[in-house]
């Protein structure tokens, strides 16, 4: 019978060993039942994905984590919480989530946008923002009266600035002496942007200008070509622009080929 012993210390050795590789797969027991390694692996990965580096620390709160986890949701379980119609509607909706964000980010794995795509995306947007940019200053106020008056005021002197700051009921520029700083003349309301570009450095208009918020005194100050950054410095924000819009773009062919007699509330 010699020939059974070492099988028998195979045996004995392999059931000393299991619940010490049990033990490995586990954060720890909860009331008998064992907490897997794996959830704490799964939060440190989602925290290392939004650029969180692994440290001591970060896995303690992981390990704290899923322990207080498992804690609270047999609680919740021994008070019969999970079998209610809201908790399986709740459950339902954030099945539906989690596919949905599955869904999407895979779309945006499988199809990245391109350092070329994005340089095309910049340009566009560039020779689309492109012209001519006007730093101005004005005083806006109430009545044509009394803008003509300061107009007057100013022909006789004093200073653009210092009515600006006493007079404009522009809270944003009058505290800066009227200064609106650069800026397409398409930024502002027709009548404000038509009347401005038609100065010239140094000009100031002879007439009030009227629009929806009163009445403008206007003076340009300069103008230059419009601004525009280089595109290595804006080419991860023209991506996930990009990304953005692909996605949509995406999400909104899935919902014109679904067969349905809905009528989304945007849709004619």
């Amino acid at each position: 019978m010699k020939f059974i012993r070492p099988a028998v210390r195979v045996l004995v050795a392999a059931s000393v060993c299991l619940p010490v590789l049990a033990a490995a797969q586990n954060v720890a027991i909860v009331n008998g039942k064992p907490v897997p390694k794996s959830r704490m692996d799964f939060l440190i990965k989602q925290a290392t994905q939004n650029g969180q580096p692994v440290t001591p620390a970060l896995e303690q709160q992981a390990r704290d984590q899923v322990v207080l986890r498992e804690i609270f949701v047999q609680e919740a379980q021994r008070r019969g919480l999970g079998a209610s119609p809201e908790f399986r509607m709740k459950m339902e909706l954030a099945r539906q989530s989690i596919l949905i964000g599955e869904l999407f980010e895979g779309h945006m794995r499988d199809n990245p946008v391109t350092d070329d795509a994005a340089k095309a995306e910049y340009d566009r947007i560039k020779a689309q923002e492109g012209g001519t940019e006007y730093r101005a200053r004005h005083i806006l106020v109430e009545k044509e009266d009394e803008a003509k008056g300061l107009i007057a005021q100013i022909k006789a002197g004093a200073k653009f600035e210092d009515l600006a700051k006493k007079h404009s009921k522009d809270p944003g520029s009058g505290e800066r002496g009227g200064d609106l700083d650069y800026a397409k003349a398409d930024s502002y309301v027709p009548e404000f942007g038509q009347a401005m570009a038609k100065l010239k450095k140094g000009e100031m208009t002879d007439t009030p200008v009227k629009s929806q918020f009163g009445w403008h005194i206007i003076r340009l100050e300069d103008s230059r070509e419009a601004q525009f950054p280089a595109f290595d410095e804006v080419k991860e924000q023209v991506k996930r622009s990009l990304g953005q819009k692909r996605l949509q773009d995406y999400q909104e062919s899935l919902r014109k080929a679904a067969r349905t007699d809905y009528k989304f509330a945007a849709q004619p």
